[in-house]
């Protein structure tokens, strides 16, 4: 089964005061009073005023991502990032091939990466998403690590995270149900 992920992940408050009154904006709730915005063509646009670029070779550390962040996006995250840490993070794999390439802005500056990783093949904690998260606050618990701890298993791609906010769901949803089930 394939993954795929474009989104900015910050606390839930920082980023509900941040997309408020965006049109395009829809928070999945995630673990730890996180919240991840997924990251679309039409919220590019809202946020920027001009279409979403994306590369068209091959990701690697010196093309990490996938959507190329524009000058105007980039100032955005960086305003934001002064009222705290904030991520954009992009993954994208299916049958053990793929990436992930992670950058974090605290303070209005860069502070992390990017960082690009289509090896995977470290210790979970040095993959770039666990490390943006780790430079978030994303603190470990009983989950294999951070990425599952705050719940960016639960959907499979963007969409599914845009529906899941639009839906106004946390990632404990998923858990409730699941003890529903094991309870009839």
């Amino acid at each position: 089964m394939a993954y795929q992920l474009s989104a900015v992940v910050a606390d839930a408050e920082l980023l509900r005061e941040q997309t408020a009154e965006l049109d395009h904006a829809f928070l999945g709730e995630l673990r730890q009073d996180f919240a991840l915005l997924p990251v679309t063509p039409q919220l590019v646009i809202e946020l920027t005023g001009s279409l979403p670029d994306f590369a068209t070779d091959d990701r690697s550390a010196a093309r990490p991502f996938g959507l190329v962040l524009s000058t105007a996006l980039v100032e955005v995250l960086t305003r934001w990032s002064q009222s705290g840490p904030v991520a954009y993070l992009e993954a994208e794999f299916g049958g053990g091939v793929g990436y992930q390439s992670a950058v974090v802005w605290l303070g209005g500056v860069l502070s992390w990466g990017p960082r690009f990783d289509d090896e995977l093949d470290a210790s979970r904690e040095q993959w770039p998403i666990n490390g943006a998260l780790s430079r978030l606050g994303v603190e470990p618990g009983t989950w294999i690590d951070r990425f599952a701890e705050l719940g960016l298993h639960l959907e499979r791609n963007t969409d599914g995270w845009l529906a899941h906010g639009r839906r106004r769901l946390s990632a404990d949803y998923w858990d409730e149900l699941v003890e529903q089930w094991e309870n009839q």
